[in-house]
C-alpha cells in the first residue's frame, strides 16, 4: 500500500499543477510555395520562462492554459523554421500564426539509408523498434527466429525433440513479457510453447521491444517487459509480396500478402504462410530427429474503415500445424510401448477474431476505443507414454478513453478491461479444467513538458474470480536535460496467473513425473530500472550507447524445481527469494553511408530459492556478447550481413542422482553463434541466401539416454545450447507496390 500511495501522491501533485484562468487555443500553419496555409504538427508552444507549453496536434491546433498576467509572451518554434515570440494580451483567447522557414528547398528526390534499429527517443518508456529491414538481414522465419540480431531478447530451444522455442527477457522466461499484437494480448497460455511459430516472418511490419513494466492499460501480466509485432497493414503502398524459402535441413516455406483498396475508405489485405519440413535429420546419430517433421497452414484476413470521426479495424486468422518428433522410426498412429519407437506428435488448430473502433471527438487530443479479441486454442498430443489434451477459449476487451486537463500539458487514460479464459487440460488421468475470469479498471496520467520531461504514473484495479483483487502501480518517466542525453527510469508491479503445464508442456519429452506439491498462486514481482542513452558525434556520424539495468523481485513465483529429484519435476509456490538483475550496454554507430555496426554486452544475475536452497538459475547462460554488422551497397544492389554471439556459461540441474554413466558436468560452458546472408536486388525482387550457426556448434548429447527413452532417466529437456548444425538457405522476395 505504501508504493500505491506514493504513485497517488505524485499523480495527484501534477495533476492539480494547473494555471488558473482562461485556456488560448490557436493554430499553427506553414505555407507552401504556393502560399497555401497548411497545418505544422508537432510545433512546441509554450510561455516564454516557464515550464508550461505544448505542441499542436495533426491540424496544427493546441490548447494551452493562460498566464494570470495581464499580458505574456508566447514562444513558437519548430525544427527548420524561425521561432516567433508574440505577445498575448489578458483579453486574447485564439491566435493563428503561420511560421517561415530558415531555409527553402526546392523539392529533390533523396535516397536514404535507415539503420534496422533504432530507439524511439520521445517515448516514455524505454523502447526498441525493429523494422523490416532489419527482419530481412537473416532468414526470419517466423517471430522465434527474430531476435538473430538483438541484444536484450534470447530465443533457444524448450527442448530436444518438439522443437519449441522460448524467449528470455531480463534473464527470466517469456512468460513474463507480455506479448502483444497491435497492442492486442496475444499466444497466452496453451499457445506460449510453440506461439513463437505461429507469427510468420513475412507477416511482420515491425517490433517494439520495452524493458520492464508497460503502461497500466496494457493489463497487469508484463512484468518483464513487452514485446509488440506490428502486421502489415491493407493500407500502406504495399500491394503483393511473396517470400520463397528452403534450407539445407529440408525446410520449405512460401508467403504470400496482398492488399486493395476496396473504396477511398475501406481496405483489406489478405496473408497467408504454409511450411513443410518433412526430412529426418540426426546429425549426432543418437537416433532422435534433431527437429521435427512439421506442417503448418496458416491465414489472416483483416480489414479497415477509416472516416472522418470513426475508423475501425477487424480481422481473423487461422492456423492448422502437425509436428512429429522423437525416434527417427516412429511413425504416427502406432503403438508406443516400451520395446517400440519413441513418439511425439502434436496436433494444433487455432482460430484468432478482434475487433477495433475508435471515435475522436471535436476536442483536440480526446478520443474512445474498444478492442475485443477472442481466441480458441486445441491442441491434442502424445510426448511418449503421456497423453496431453487441452482446449483454451479466450476473450479479451478493453475500452479506452483518452482526453487532457486544462491542457494538453496533463492527459489522462482511462478505461475497463476484461479477460476470460476458459481451460480444459487433461494429462493422462490428471484433470485441470479450469476457468478464470478478470475484470478491471485503470487510470492513468501523464505531464509533458515540451520534449524534455515527461512523467507518466498509473495505477490499476484487477478482480480475478480465483485470486481476489488487487492493485497495480506503476510509473515512468523520460528527462532528456541535453539534446544528446535521454533518462528514462520506470517501477511498478506486475502479477500473472500461471498455467503451469501448459507453459511448461515441453518438460513432458522426458520420464519425470509432473508432481503439484500444492495449488499454483498468483504470481507477483516488482520490478524497476534505468536507461540511459547519450548520443555522440564521432567522425561527424552519430554513436548511440544505451546503458539499462533493471532488476526484478519475486514476492510470489511458481517454482520449476528440477534439482530435487531426477525422475521428478515439483512445481510449488515460491518460499524465500527469487530475483532478476540485468545489465546491458548497447553501440549503435554507421562509420560510412550504408555501412551499420551494433556492438552489445549484457550481464545477468537470476537466482531462485529452489527447495530452500537459493540456486542459480538453471539452463541461463551468465553473459551475452553481440557483434552485427552490415553493409548496403550504394544504389542498393547488394547487401552482406554477419552477426556473431557469444553465450556464456551456466549450471545445469542437479544430476547426481543419475547413474554415473549419465551424469554430466555440473555447469555447460560458453559457446559461440556465427549467422550471415547476402542479398542480392533487382528491380522488382531480391535474392538471398545464407547460413545460420556457420561454426557448426552442437549441445553434445542434448538427450539423456537417448538408447533407452522409457527408462526412468529418459530426458530430452536439459538443453542449453543449438542441438542443429551448420545450416544452409535461400529464398526470394517479390515486392510490389500499389
Amino acid at each position: 500500500m505504501k508504493v500505491i500511495n506514493v504513485f497517488l501522491l505524485l499523480s495527484f501533485i501534477l495533476i492539480t499543477y494547473t494555471l488558473h484562468g482562461q485556456d488560448l487555443k490557436g493554430r499553427i500553419t506553414e505555407k507552401d510555395e504556393k502560399g497555401t496555409l497548411l497545418p505544422l504538427a508537432g510545433a512546441n508552444v509554450y510561455w516564454a520562462g516557464t515550464n508550461t507549453g505544448t505542441t499542436t496536434d495533426s491540424k496544427g491546433e493546441f490548447n494551452l492554459q493562460k498566464n494570470d498576467q495581464r499580458s505574456s509572451k508566447l514562444v513558437i518554434s519548430f525544427v527548420g523554421f524561425k521561432s516567433d515570440t508574440i505577445v498575448i494580451n489578458a483579453n486574447q483567447d485564439y491566435i493563428d500564426h503561420s511560421l517561415v522557414q530558415e531555409v527553402f528547398i526546392q523539392d529533390v528526390t533523396v535516397h536514404g539509408y535507415a539503420t534496422g534499429v533504432h530507439f524511439n527517443r520521445l517515448s516514455t518508456i524505454q523502447a526498441q523498434v525493429v523494422t523490416k529491414n532489419e527482419l530481412q538481414k537473416a532468414a526470419c522465419c517466423n517471430l522465434s527466429e527474430s531476435f538473430v540480431t538483438n541484444a536484450s531478447v534470447d530465443v533457444s530451444y524448450s527442448d530436444a525433440v518438439t522443437g519449441a522455442k522460448q524467449i528470455q527477457l531480463l534473464g527470466l522466461a517469456g512468460t513474463y513479457t507480455q506479448l502483444q499484437a497491435e497492442n492486442i494480448p496475444i499466444l497466452r497460455g496453451l499457445g506460449s510453447t510453440f506461439g513463437l511459430n505461429f507469427v510468420p516472418g513475412s507477416w511482420m511490419e515491425s517490433i517494439q521491444i520495452s524493458k520492464g513494466t508497460a503502461s497500466v492499460a496494457n493489463g497487469y501480466e508484463s512484468i518483464t517487459g513487452q514485446i509488440n509485432i506490428e502486421y502489415k497493414k491493407p493500407w500502406n503502398e504495399e500491394k503483393f509480396y511473396t517470400n520463397i524459402y528452403t534450407n539445407s535441413e529440408g525446410m520449405s516455406e512460401a508467403n504470400a500478402n496482398y492488399s486493395i483498396d476496396v473504396t477511398d475508405k475501406v481496405s483489406t489485405m489478405l496473408l497467408v504462410h504454409a511450411e513443410y519440413s518433412q526430412s529426418k535429420v540426426d546429425h549426432n546419430n543418437d537416433s532422435f530427429l534433431d527437429h521435427p517433421l512439421v506442417r503448418q497452414y496458416n491465414i489472416f484476413n483483416r480489414w479497415k474503415y477509416q472516416g472522418e470521426k470513426l475508423e475501425s479495424q477487424f480481422g481473423i486468422k487461422y492456423l492448422n500445424e502437425e509436428r512429429v518428433g522423437g525416434e527417427s522410426n516412429f511413425k504416427v498412429g502406432e503403438l508406443i510401448a516400451p520395446g517400440n519407437p519413441y513418439g511425439i506428435d502434436v496436433n494444433i488448430s487455432r482460430i484468432e477474431a478482434f475487433s477495433k473502433i475508435g471515435y475522436i471527438f471535436d476536442r483536440p487530443e480526446t478520443s474512445l476505443g474498444f478492442i475485443v479479441s477472442a481466441a480458441n486454442h486445441n491442441q491434442k498430443s502424445i510426448f511418449g507414454l503421456k497423453d496431453y489434451d487441452a482446449n483454451q477459449q479466450s476473450l479479451f476487451s478493453n475500452l479506452i478513453f483518452i482526453t487532457y486537463l486544462g491542457n494538453s500539458n496533463h492527459s489522462i487514460k482511462t478505461g475497463l478491461s476484461y479477460n476470460f479464459d476458459k481451460f480444459n487440460e487433461k494429462l493422462n488421468a490428471l484433470n485441470l479444467d479450469r476457468n478464470e475470469s478478470v475484470l478491471g479498471g485503470y487510470f492513468e496520467y501523464t505531464y509533458k513538458w515540451l520534449e524534455k520531461l515527461t512523467f507518466m504514473s498509473g495505477l490499476r484495479y484487477d478482480y480475478h474470480n480465483k485470486f481476489g483483487g488487487f492493485f497495480t502501480p506503476r510509473a515512468h518517466i523520460r528527462f532528456q536535460p541535453f539534446e544528446q542525453l535521454t533518462l528514462r527510469g520506470s517501477i511498478g508491479k506486475g502479477y500473472r496467473s500461471p498455467s503451469v503445464l501448459a507453459e511448461n508442456s515441453y518438460l513432458l519429452a522426458s520420464s519425470r513425473q509432473i508432481v503439484f506439491l500444492e495449488s499454483p498462486k498468483l504470481e507477483e514481482a516488482l520490478n524497476y530500472g534505468l536507461n540511459i542513452t547519450q548520443r555522440y558525434k564521432l567522425f561527424d556520424r552519430e554513436l548511440t550507447i544505451s546503458t539499462d539495468y533493471y532488476r526484478t523481485t519475486f514476492k510470489n513465483q511458481v517454482v520449476v524445481d528440477m534439482d530435487q529429484n531426477v525422475n521428478s519435476i515439483y512445481f510449488y509456490n515460491l518460499k524465500g527469494n527469487s530475483y532478476s538483475n540485468s545489465v546491458q550496454i548497447e553501440l549503435n554507430y554507421q562509420p560510412f553511408k550504408g555501412f551499420d555496426v551494433t556492438a552489445a554486452w549484457r550481464l545477468n544475475d537470476v537466482k531462485t530459492t529452489v527447495n530452500g536452497k537459493l540456486e542459480q538459475k538453471p539452463l541461463l547462460s551468465k553473459y551475452k556478447g553481440l557483434l552485427s554488422l552490415g553493409y548496403k551497397t550504394p544504389l542498393k544492389k547488394w547487401q552482406f550481413d554477419y552477426s556473431v554471439q557469444l553465450n556464456g556459461s551456466g549450471r545445469l540441474p542437479d544430476m547426481s542422482g543419475y547413474p554415473l554413466s549419465l551424469q554430466r558436468n555440473p555447469t555447460f560452458p560458453s559457446y559461440v553463434i556465427m549467422n550471415a546472408q547476402v542479398t542480392k536486388f533487382f528491380h522488382k525482387f531480391e535474392a538471398y541466401i545464407g547460413a545460420e550457426n556457420l561454426t557448426g556448434f552442437m549441445q553434445e548429447n542434448p538427450i539423456i539416454s537417448p538408447s533407452n527413452p522409457y527408462s526412468p532417466f529418459f530426458d530430452a529437456s536439459m538443453v542449453w545450447g543449438p542441438i542443429t548444425g551448420r545450416k544452409f538457405y535461400a529464398g526470394i522476395r517479390m515486392s510490389i507496390s500499389k
